[in-house]
């Protein structure tokens, strides 16, 4: 197993990087895990800087093919993929997905194109084809043969065919308008029904892969009598325009062909003919009626037309061949998506307008205005969307916070499209608004008064006096003391820092000092600190406690 995941990375080659993309190739069905690109060297990020700015991947599709190893940077497969399922009929198989540099606010594409391997036979629909040819056929005359398909890509897929069995047959090979090989069953000899009235030949198709593979497909001919008319449709091609919306088992069109002969040789039974496997899934042909109705609902974002090239065929063999064309029109079923890439949860009140708060991607996988989204904020808030690449939105800040006045902010996005009728969709996210000291402690009073009867004991309350600030934490926490007050006023009393009550520090004596004021400031625990200053005026009132004197 370390031999091949060697091989595996041998395989591997970056193609380049440019206009902010990575672009890597990988074949297909390799194990899950295998190295892809190291993502970390391309966008010249060093090992440190990667855990620290929290890379992710996301694809943009609905399944997570790849992951970005968190401590190597590498973008590694998440699961095996195989081409053939993720591009039919795709020559260039590309997946995109999305690295998100979180603490950088930034988003780097990348490219993956998935190379094929000859992990595909040519194969045959049916294992064994029956023909009937009648007996007067000229020789010289052509009969398609059953094709082979191989869903595989360029070399690998189907290359040439081999006709085996019988030297009455010999095998021509036509280019379709596609580039396609058809093979036809020429007719070397003249039959004769009373000679062989059957014969066995073996069709083999093979790819150009190394080592090549093959399928076969028994032909069975049978000989009949005389049969001079062929089916006829009634057109060359036929072409319908269907909504995706159309329910399943509904007709979407019937084609026709005429025989002029009678009985056998004029009954016509209707057939597909290389019809692929995606399509034999939705289109059920009636083959005594030629009516096509659909086996499941269609899907524009799945296919928006489909080819089919149906074949009459009368009960001695003869035929014609006509095209149908399908095309599946848009209809608005698909709500826009909208999810959030990488946001903050908190930001502080200070932060400037114009700070990035979240990156939003929107996606609507319906074509045309049906696709076409609109995103807005519900709400008055202060925060607008700012389109930053193709469906790629910046969430920023218009205007200033206030956390005294909102301390979190509940947004609401929504994205609507501009089908008839829209539809929407919503994403929401909560962003908290954090402290900062903006606001000075505030007395209840700017003075206080205070009434203390002299001789009074020491350490008794005078006032208490309150200031209140705003701001949260450390930066509303306030403290006092004294700052001041007229002459001789200190000695008398002192504050508490936590409460702010004012206490007597001695016995008043109304005889001695009759009033007197301190000033007392509060200041909050921010950094930078805020404060403020009240004054305290007491007065000390009289008491008998003097005997008159002659």
């Amino acid at each position: 197993r370390g031999e091949r995941a060697l091989l595996y990375c041998v395989l591997l080659s970056a193609w380049e990087v440019a206009w902010g993309q990575l672009r890597y190739s990988v074949p297909e069905e390799m194990p899950k895990g295998s190295f892809v690109g190291d993502v970390a060297k391309d966008l010249a990020l060093q090992m440190p800087t990667v855990r620290d700015r929290h890379l992710s991947a996301l694809d943009k599709g609905r399944t997570q093919y790849f992951a970005l190893h968190g401590k190597t940077g590498h973008l590694l497969t998440a699961e095996r993929i195989d081409r053939e399922q993720l591009c039919e009929s795709v020559q260039q198989c590309v997946l995109r997905c999305e690295v998100v540099v979180k603490g950088e606010m930034h988003i780097y594409g990348i490219e993956v194109e998935i190379t094929d391997i000859n992990d595909n036979a040519p194969d045959f629909r049916e294992a064994e084809t029956e023909l009937t040819m009648s007996e007067t056929t000229s020789p010289g005359s052509r009969f398609p043969l059953p094709r082979a398909l191989d869903p595989d890509s360029g070399r690998n897929s189907l290359l040439s065919y081999e006709l085996s069995g019988d030297d009455h047959f010999s095998l021509a090979v036509q280019a379709g308008p596609g580039g396609d090989q058809r093979p036809e069953l020429v007719l070397a000899k003249a039959l004769d029904r009373e000679e062989a009235a059957f014969h066995e030949l073996v069709l083999r198709a093979s790819d150009g892969g190394e080592p090549s593979r093959t399928g076969t497909a028994r032909i069975r001919v049978v000989a009949l009598d005389a049969n001079d008319n062929a089916p006829v449709f009634s057109q060359a091609e036929y072409a319908v325009r269907v909504p995706e919306d159309v329910p399943a088992g509904s007709t979407l069109l019937t084609v026709s062909a005429g025989d002029a002969d009678e009985g056998l040789n004029g009954r016509v039974k209707y057939s597909f003919q290389t019809l692929s496997a995606k399509a034999s899934q939705i289109f059920h042909l009636d083959s005594e009626t030629g009516s096509i109705a659909l086996i499941r609902s269609l899907d524009f974002e799945e296919g928006d037309t489909y080819q089919l090239e149906v074949q009459a065929r009368d009960g001695g063999g003869l035929f014609d061949t006509t095209k149908v064309m399908i095309t599946v029109t848009d209809v608005n079923d698909n709500v826009p998506e909208v999810s959030v890439r990488s946001s903050l949860s908190e930001i502080s009140e200070d932060a400037p307008s114009g700070t990035v708060v979240a990156l939003l991607h929107v996606q609507d996988r319906d074509s045309g205005e049906n696709g076409e989204v609109r995103c807005k904020i519900d709400g008055d808030l202060p925060f607008e969307l700012e389109a930053s690449s193709e469906n790629t939105y910046k969430l920023i800040i218009t205007s200033a916070l206030d956390r005294e006045k909102v301390s979190s902010y509940n947004i609401t996005i929504i994205a609507r499209d501009r089908g008839s009728p829209a539809l929407s969709s919503r994403a929401a996210l909560v962003l908290e608004i954090s402290d900062v000291n903006d606001n000075a402690p505030v007395f209840e009073e700017a003075a206080y008064s205070a009434y203390v009867a002299e001789n009074n004991a020491a350490g008794a309350p005078v006032v208490r006096v309150q200031a209140r600030d705003a701001d949260a934490g450390d930066n509303g926490r306030v403290s006092y003391w004294l700052v001041g007050g007229s002459a001789g006023a200190a000695p008398y009393v002192s504050v508490e820092a936590r409460s702010g009550a004012v206490y007597a520090q001695r016995s008043f004596d109304y005889e001695q000092c009759r009033e007197f004021a301190v000033a007392v400031r509060a200041q909050d625990g921010g950094t930078p600190a805020r404060s403020s200053t009240a004054t305290v005026r007491v007065f000390v009132l009289d008491r008998n406690d003097n005997a008159p004197r002659v």
